[in-house]
């Protein structure tokens, strides 16, 4: 993980909404990183498959899509992943942080500690 950052926004209309403003987000980190690769994760197949097409989107996440798009030509390899829910438990558990906390935070190589404890809070202890 070579970087983590929490933004926080307001009147997002859905939880669909938000994980693609996450992804342009994690697009627009990449291209201030200066890295010329970069692989996006998400949850939702939807917005991955919206991400990884090449046509005009016309559903509501449209513009999103549409700046996504236009960002592509930032980076020599791009790369669009669905990934379980299940096992995107280090993105929900920022997330959950950053609105507890009620703040944006931004970390390099590596997720903020309060991350890695709740992370390993949820895994149970091995036995003695």
């Amino acid at each position: 993980m070579l970087a983590t950052q929490a933004v926080t926004h307001s009147n997002i209309a859905n939880p669909f909404t938000a994980k693609a403003y996450a992804g342009l987000q994690a697009i627009k980190l990449g291209i201030r990183l200066g890295v010329n690769k970069i692989e996006v994760m998400g949850d939702s197949k939807t917005f991955i498959k919206k991400c990884q097409s090449t046509n005009i989107d016309k559903s509501v996440i449209r513009a999103i899509i549409r700046d996504i798009q236009i960002h592509r030509n930032s980076f020599q390899e791009i790369e669009f992943i669905f990934i379980p829910k299940a096992k995107n438990i280090y993105a929900h558990t920022i997330a959950k942080e950053a609105l507890r906390r009620r703040e944006c935070f931004y970390l390099e190589k590596g997720a903020p500690e309060m991350v890695q404890r709740a992370v390993g809070n949820l895994w149970p202890k091995p036995p003695d």
